[in-house]
């Protein structure tokens, strides 16, 4: 998996990046298979100063693209926001996966069944 974390406005600190890091292992426990992985860490200058710390990811798997974003009021709230919603897509698109092949699975062993 390639990982790539930058930073807008900010800049990426060692603890920063391992944070990132290991949170991105709860990710690939689920589903293993992710191809490139982007982050973006940035401070926005909005008027809201609640939502000012921004995350971003774009996961490249099989098949598929991911993107999610979160917006808080401090960098790691914004990580762990950011990598809840992501675990909820990558879960989602595990499960279509394995779905569409037991469905797959299912027609092959009735054709053989009607072949007998």
């Amino acid at each position: 998996m390639n990982l790539t974390i930058t930073g807008r406005h900010l800049e990426v600190t060692p603890a920063m990046r391992e944070y990132v890091t290991t949170k991105l292992q709860r990710i690939t426990r689920h589903f293993d298979q992710l191809v490139d992985t982007r982050v973006t860490l940035s401070i926005l200058n909005d008027k809201d100063k609640d939502r000012r710390q921004h995350a971003e990811c774009s996961i490249r798997v099989k098949g598929n693209d991911i993107h999610a974003e979160s917006s808080q009021h401090d960098m790691y709230a914004a990580i762990d926001d950011l990598m809840d919603k992501l675990d909820r897509q990558i879960v989602r698109h595990k499960d279509k996966l394995q779905t569409h092949q037991l469905t797959e699975a299912q027609k092959r062993s009735m054709m053989e069944q009607a072949q007998q």
